[in-house]
Protein backbone atom coordinates (compact mmCIF):
# COMPACT_ATOMS: atom_id res chain seq x y z
CA UNK A 1 0.00 0.00 0.00
CA UNK A 2 1.32 3.46 -0.94
CA UNK A 3 -0.03 6.97 -0.45
CA UNK A 4 1.14 10.24 -1.95
CA UNK A 5 1.00 13.49 0.03
CA UNK A 6 2.08 16.99 -0.82
CA UNK A 7 5.52 17.68 0.65
CA UNK A 8 4.96 18.52 4.33
CA UNK A 9 6.30 21.31 6.53
CA UNK A 10 7.31 21.11 10.17
CA UNK A 11 5.95 24.06 12.16
CA UNK A 12 7.99 23.41 15.33
CA UNK A 13 11.54 22.05 15.06
CA UNK A 14 14.64 22.10 17.25
CA UNK A 15 17.84 21.67 15.25
CA UNK A 16 20.21 22.65 18.09
CA UNK A 17 23.68 23.75 16.96
CA UNK A 18 27.21 22.51 16.35
CA UNK A 19 27.71 18.76 15.98
CA UNK A 20 24.08 17.94 16.80
CA UNK A 21 22.89 20.32 14.07
CA UNK A 22 25.18 18.51 11.64
CA UNK A 23 23.67 15.16 12.67
CA UNK A 24 19.96 16.05 12.55
CA UNK A 25 19.44 18.68 9.83
CA UNK A 26 19.67 16.20 6.90
CA UNK A 27 16.69 14.21 8.24
CA UNK A 28 14.38 17.21 8.10
CA UNK A 29 15.72 18.28 4.70
CA UNK A 30 15.07 14.82 3.26
CA UNK A 31 11.30 15.01 3.83
CA UNK A 32 10.19 18.54 4.69
CA UNK A 33 10.18 21.65 2.54
CA UNK A 34 10.22 24.16 5.41
CA UNK A 35 10.37 24.25 9.18
CA UNK A 36 9.83 26.82 11.90
CA UNK A 37 13.16 26.77 13.77
CA UNK A 38 13.05 27.17 17.53
CA UNK A 39 15.33 29.92 18.90
CA UNK A 40 16.25 28.47 22.32
CA UNK A 41 19.97 28.15 21.77
CA UNK A 42 22.59 29.29 24.28
CA UNK A 43 22.63 32.26 23.96
CA UNK A 44 19.10 32.51 22.51
CA UNK A 45 18.24 34.02 19.13
CA UNK A 46 17.11 37.53 20.09
CA UNK A 47 18.47 39.63 17.20
CA UNK A 48 18.35 39.68 13.41
CA UNK A 49 22.11 39.15 13.27
CA UNK A 50 21.92 36.05 15.45
CA UNK A 51 19.03 34.64 13.39
CA UNK A 52 20.82 35.19 10.10
CA UNK A 53 24.02 33.61 11.44
CA UNK A 54 22.07 30.59 12.72
CA UNK A 55 20.29 30.28 9.39
CA UNK A 56 23.66 30.17 7.61
CA UNK A 57 24.84 27.40 9.93
CA UNK A 58 21.67 25.41 9.23
CA UNK A 59 22.06 25.76 5.47
CA UNK A 60 25.72 24.74 5.72
CA UNK A 61 24.67 21.54 7.53
CA UNK A 62 22.34 20.43 4.72
CA UNK A 63 23.26 17.94 2.01
CA UNK A 64 24.22 19.33 -1.41
CA UNK A 65 21.24 20.43 -3.52
CA UNK A 66 18.86 20.38 -0.53
CA UNK A 67 15.95 22.79 -0.94
CA UNK A 68 14.92 22.87 2.73
CA UNK A 69 13.99 26.35 3.98
CA UNK A 70 14.55 27.21 7.66
CA UNK A 71 12.03 29.79 8.92
CA UNK A 72 13.57 31.78 11.74
CA UNK A 73 11.95 32.91 14.97
CA UNK A 74 12.83 35.38 17.70
CA UNK A 75 13.15 34.39 21.37
CA UNK A 76 11.18 36.82 23.51
CA UNK A 77 12.81 38.18 26.66
CA UNK A 78 11.65 40.68 29.26
CA UNK A 79 13.78 43.42 27.67
CA UNK A 80 13.57 42.62 23.95
CA UNK A 81 13.32 45.73 21.79
CA UNK A 82 10.07 45.92 19.80
CA UNK A 83 12.02 47.67 17.04
CA UNK A 84 14.46 44.77 16.67
CA UNK A 85 11.56 42.37 16.20
CA UNK A 86 9.67 44.73 13.90
CA UNK A 87 12.69 45.29 11.66
CA UNK A 88 13.40 41.57 11.61
CA UNK A 89 9.85 40.89 10.47
CA UNK A 90 9.85 43.67 7.87
CA UNK A 91 13.12 42.40 6.39
CA UNK A 92 11.89 38.81 6.20
CA UNK A 93 14.22 37.48 8.90
CA UNK A 94 11.61 36.57 11.52
CA UNK A 95 8.39 34.78 10.60
CA UNK A 96 7.22 34.57 14.24
CA UNK A 97 8.29 35.17 17.84
CA UNK A 98 8.47 32.55 20.57
CA UNK A 99 7.19 32.98 24.12
CA UNK A 100 8.90 30.70 26.62
CA UNK A 101 7.82 31.25 30.22
CA UNK A 102 11.13 31.57 32.06
CA UNK A 103 12.22 28.14 33.30
CA UNK A 104 9.48 26.17 31.54
CA UNK A 105 11.67 23.95 29.37
CA UNK A 106 15.13 23.46 27.83
CA UNK A 107 17.16 26.68 27.55
CA UNK A 108 14.28 28.86 28.72
CA UNK A 109 16.05 30.59 31.59
CA UNK A 110 16.08 33.87 29.68
CA UNK A 111 12.42 33.57 28.75
CA UNK A 112 9.59 35.86 29.83
CA UNK A 113 9.12 36.19 33.58
CA UNK A 114 5.86 38.15 33.33
CA UNK A 115 3.78 38.67 30.17
CA UNK A 116 3.10 42.27 31.23
CA UNK A 117 6.77 43.02 30.66
CA UNK A 118 6.43 42.32 26.92
CA UNK A 119 3.22 44.26 26.27
CA UNK A 120 5.01 46.73 23.93
CA UNK A 121 6.30 43.78 21.89
CA UNK A 122 2.86 42.15 21.77
CA UNK A 123 1.23 45.43 20.72
CA UNK A 124 3.70 45.72 17.87
CA UNK A 125 3.20 42.07 16.84
CA UNK A 126 -0.56 42.55 16.82
CA UNK A 127 -0.18 45.65 14.65
CA UNK A 128 2.04 44.03 12.01
CA UNK A 129 0.41 40.56 12.09
CA UNK A 130 3.46 38.63 13.34
CA UNK A 131 2.39 35.32 14.95
CA UNK A 132 3.13 34.60 18.60
CA UNK A 133 4.22 31.01 19.27
CA UNK A 134 3.53 29.94 22.84
CA UNK A 135 5.03 27.25 25.03
CA UNK A 136 1.89 26.95 27.11
CA UNK A 137 2.95 25.83 30.58
CA UNK A 138 3.08 27.71 33.85
CA UNK A 139 6.21 27.64 35.97
CA UNK A 140 4.83 27.21 39.46
CA UNK A 141 6.04 24.59 41.92
CA UNK A 142 2.54 24.41 43.39
CA UNK A 143 1.03 23.29 40.06
CA UNK A 144 1.20 19.58 39.21
CA UNK A 145 3.31 18.95 36.10
CA UNK A 146 0.32 17.27 34.42
CA UNK A 147 -1.80 20.41 34.98
CA UNK A 148 0.65 23.07 33.80
CA UNK A 149 -0.85 23.45 30.33
CA UNK A 150 -4.43 23.81 31.57
CA UNK A 151 -3.39 26.31 34.24
CA UNK A 152 -1.41 28.34 31.70
CA UNK A 153 -4.47 28.57 29.47
CA UNK A 154 -6.57 29.80 32.36
CA UNK A 155 -4.07 32.17 33.97
CA UNK A 156 -2.06 33.49 31.05
CA UNK A 157 -3.41 32.75 27.60
CA UNK A 158 -7.07 33.61 28.10
CA UNK A 159 -6.28 37.11 29.44
CA UNK A 160 -3.62 37.64 26.77
CA UNK A 161 -6.08 36.96 23.96
CA UNK A 162 -8.57 39.33 25.56
CA UNK A 163 -5.95 42.07 25.85
CA UNK A 164 -4.76 41.60 22.25
CA UNK A 165 -7.88 40.71 20.25
CA UNK A 166 -6.13 40.75 16.85
CA UNK A 167 -2.93 38.93 17.85
CA UNK A 168 -2.33 35.71 15.92
CA UNK A 169 -1.31 32.90 18.26
CA UNK A 170 -0.13 29.31 17.90
CA UNK A 171 -0.42 27.25 21.07
CA UNK A 172 2.39 24.83 20.46
CA UNK A 173 2.60 21.09 21.12
CA UNK A 174 -0.83 20.91 22.75
CA UNK A 175 -1.08 17.91 25.04
CA UNK A 176 -4.50 17.98 26.70
CA UNK A 177 -8.20 17.80 25.96
CA UNK A 178 -8.43 21.19 27.67
CA UNK A 179 -6.08 22.75 25.11
CA UNK A 180 -7.95 21.23 22.16
CA UNK A 181 -11.28 22.51 23.44
CA UNK A 182 -9.78 25.94 24.11
CA UNK A 183 -8.41 26.29 20.58
CA UNK A 184 -11.71 25.22 19.04
CA UNK A 185 -13.53 27.83 21.13
CA UNK A 186 -11.45 30.70 19.69
CA UNK A 187 -11.69 32.41 16.32
CA UNK A 188 -9.37 31.55 13.45
CA UNK A 189 -6.51 33.74 14.68
CA UNK A 190 -5.69 30.95 17.16
CA UNK A 191 -4.23 27.63 16.03
CA UNK A 192 -2.24 24.79 17.56
CA UNK A 193 0.51 22.39 16.63
CA UNK A 194 0.43 18.71 17.58
CA UNK A 195 3.43 16.38 17.80
CA UNK A 196 3.60 12.75 16.67
CA UNK A 197 4.59 11.62 20.15
CA UNK A 198 1.57 13.22 21.82
CA UNK A 199 -0.62 11.35 19.32
CA UNK A 200 1.02 8.03 20.20
CA UNK A 201 1.98 8.05 23.89
CA UNK A 202 0.33 8.24 27.27
CA UNK A 203 1.96 8.58 30.67
CA UNK A 204 1.73 4.81 31.06
CA UNK A 205 4.23 4.48 28.20
CA UNK A 206 6.53 6.89 30.02
CA UNK A 207 6.24 5.54 33.56
CA UNK A 208 4.82 2.00 33.71
CA UNK A 209 7.41 -0.67 34.43
CA UNK A 210 10.08 1.94 35.08
CA UNK A 211 10.88 5.40 33.73
CA UNK A 212 11.54 5.48 29.97
CA UNK A 213 13.76 8.56 29.55
CA UNK A 214 13.60 8.64 25.75
CA UNK A 215 9.83 9.17 25.96
CA UNK A 216 10.16 12.14 28.32
CA UNK A 217 9.24 15.51 26.85
CA UNK A 218 7.70 18.82 27.84
CA UNK A 219 4.83 19.25 27.93
CA UNK A 220 4.81 15.80 29.44
CA UNK A 221 2.54 13.22 27.80
CA UNK A 222 -0.82 12.90 29.51
CA UNK A 223 -3.59 10.30 29.85
CA UNK A 224 -5.64 8.30 27.37
CA UNK A 225 -8.48 10.85 27.41
CA UNK A 226 -6.09 13.59 26.33
CA UNK A 227 -4.51 11.45 23.62
CA UNK A 228 -7.99 10.67 22.27
CA UNK A 229 -8.78 14.41 22.06
CA UNK A 230 -5.50 15.10 20.25
CA UNK A 231 -6.08 12.29 17.75
CA UNK A 232 -9.59 13.53 17.05
CA UNK A 233 -8.32 17.08 16.49
CA UNK A 234 -5.39 16.10 14.27
CA UNK A 235 -7.37 13.74 12.05
CA UNK A 236 -10.56 15.81 11.88
CA UNK A 237 -9.52 18.01 8.98
CA UNK A 238 -9.88 21.14 11.12
CA UNK A 239 -7.55 23.88 9.81
CA UNK A 240 -6.88 24.95 13.39
CA UNK A 241 -4.45 22.05 13.96
CA UNK A 242 -1.26 21.25 12.06
CA UNK A 243 2.01 19.39 12.41
CA UNK A 244 4.75 20.64 14.68
CA UNK A 245 7.08 17.77 15.45
CA UNK A 246 8.87 19.37 18.42
CA UNK A 247 11.76 17.10 17.49
CA UNK A 248 14.21 18.02 20.26
CA UNK A 249 17.40 15.94 20.28
CA UNK A 250 19.61 15.37 23.32
CA UNK A 251 22.61 13.03 23.52
CA UNK A 252 21.87 9.67 25.11
CA UNK A 253 24.12 10.44 28.08
CA UNK A 254 21.96 13.49 28.90
CA UNK A 255 18.70 11.60 28.46
CA UNK A 256 19.86 8.62 30.54
CA UNK A 257 21.08 10.64 33.52
CA UNK A 258 19.93 11.41 37.04
CA UNK A 259 18.17 14.52 35.70
CA UNK A 260 17.30 13.36 32.19
CA UNK A 261 16.64 16.13 29.66
CA UNK A 262 13.18 16.68 28.21
CA UNK A 263 12.92 16.17 24.47
CA UNK A 264 12.17 13.50 21.87
CA UNK A 265 14.19 13.17 18.65
CA UNK A 266 11.66 12.12 16.01
CA UNK A 267 12.87 13.78 12.79
CA UNK A 268 13.73 10.52 10.97
CA UNK A 269 10.28 8.99 11.59
CA UNK A 270 7.75 11.85 11.76
CA UNK A 271 5.74 11.05 8.66
CA UNK A 272 5.75 7.23 9.13
CA UNK A 273 4.40 7.56 12.67
CA UNK A 274 1.81 10.09 11.55
CA UNK A 275 0.68 7.77 8.77
CA UNK A 276 0.32 4.97 11.31
CA UNK A 277 -1.72 7.12 13.70
CA UNK A 278 -3.97 8.43 10.91
CA UNK A 279 -4.45 4.88 9.57
CA UNK A 280 -5.48 3.70 13.05
CA UNK A 281 -8.08 6.49 13.09
CA UNK A 282 -9.25 5.56 9.56
CA UNK A 283 -8.29 9.08 8.49
CA UNK A 284 -5.41 8.67 6.02
CA UNK A 285 -7.15 11.02 3.52
CA UNK A 286 -6.72 13.83 6.08
CA UNK A 287 -2.98 13.31 6.59
CA UNK A 288 -2.03 15.73 3.81
CA UNK A 289 -4.17 18.52 5.24
CA UNK A 290 -2.63 18.14 8.70
CA UNK A 291 0.98 17.89 7.52
CA UNK A 292 1.03 19.99 4.35
CA UNK A 293 -1.90 22.40 4.01
CA UNK A 294 -3.13 23.88 7.29
CA UNK A 295 0.22 25.29 8.42
CA UNK A 296 1.03 27.24 5.24
CA UNK A 297 -2.47 28.66 5.17
CA UNK A 298 -2.20 29.92 8.75
CA UNK A 299 1.18 31.54 8.05
CA UNK A 300 0.11 32.91 4.66
CA UNK A 301 2.74 30.93 2.75
CA UNK A 302 2.38 29.05 -0.52
CA UNK A 303 1.47 25.37 -0.54
CA UNK A 304 4.35 23.12 -1.59
CA UNK A 305 4.04 21.90 -5.17
CA UNK A 306 5.97 18.64 -4.95
CA UNK A 307 5.05 15.37 -3.24
CA UNK A 308 6.45 12.55 -1.13
CA UNK A 309 5.29 8.96 -1.06
CA UNK A 310 4.69 6.81 2.00
CA UNK A 311 4.49 3.04 1.82
CA UNK A 312 3.09 0.53 4.28
CA UNK A 313 6.29 -1.34 4.82
CA UNK A 314 8.46 -1.83 7.88
CA UNK A 315 11.16 0.85 8.02
CA UNK A 316 14.87 0.23 8.10
CA UNK A 317 16.69 2.77 10.24
CA UNK A 318 19.18 2.62 13.11
CA UNK A 319 18.14 3.00 16.73
CA UNK A 320 20.60 5.83 17.19
CA UNK A 321 22.20 8.57 15.08
CA UNK A 322 25.87 9.21 15.77
CA UNK A 323 26.93 12.73 16.71
CA UNK A 324 29.92 13.73 14.51
CA UNK A 325 33.21 13.94 16.34
CA UNK A 326 31.83 12.64 19.62
CA UNK A 327 31.31 9.46 21.56
CA UNK A 328 27.55 9.72 21.87
CA UNK A 329 24.42 9.41 19.77
CA UNK A 330 20.82 10.58 19.50
CA UNK A 331 18.15 7.96 20.16
CA UNK A 332 15.39 7.96 17.53
CA UNK A 333 11.81 8.04 18.79
CA UNK A 334 10.58 4.49 19.25
CA UNK A 335 7.29 4.03 21.14
CA UNK A 336 6.16 0.59 22.35
CA UNK A 337 4.09 -0.29 19.26
CA UNK A 338 5.68 -1.54 16.05
CA UNK A 339 5.98 0.86 13.10
CA UNK A 340 4.58 -0.30 9.75
CA UNK A 341 5.20 2.75 7.52
CA UNK A 342 8.17 4.45 5.90
CA UNK A 343 8.91 7.18 3.41
CA UNK A 344 9.35 5.56 0.00
CA UNK A 345 12.55 6.17 -1.90
CA UNK A 346 12.29 8.90 -4.50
Amino acid sequence: MKIKVRRPDDWHLHLRDGAILQAVAPFSAAVFARAIIMPNLVPPITTMAAALAYRRRILAALPPNATFQPLMTCYLTDDLSPDELRLGAERGVFVAAKLYPAGATTNSARGVSDVRKIWPVLEMMERIGLPLLVHGEVVDEDVDIFDREAVFIERELTPLLADFPALRVVLEHVSTQTAVEFVLAQDDRVAATITPHHLLLTRNDLLAGGVHPHLYCLPIVKGAKDRRALRTAATSGSPRFFLGSDSAPHPVRRKESARGRAGIFNSPVIMPWLAQAFEQEQALPNLEAFSSLHGPRFYGLPINEDFIQLERKEPDFPACVEIPGGNDCLRIFSPPEKLHWRVAAA
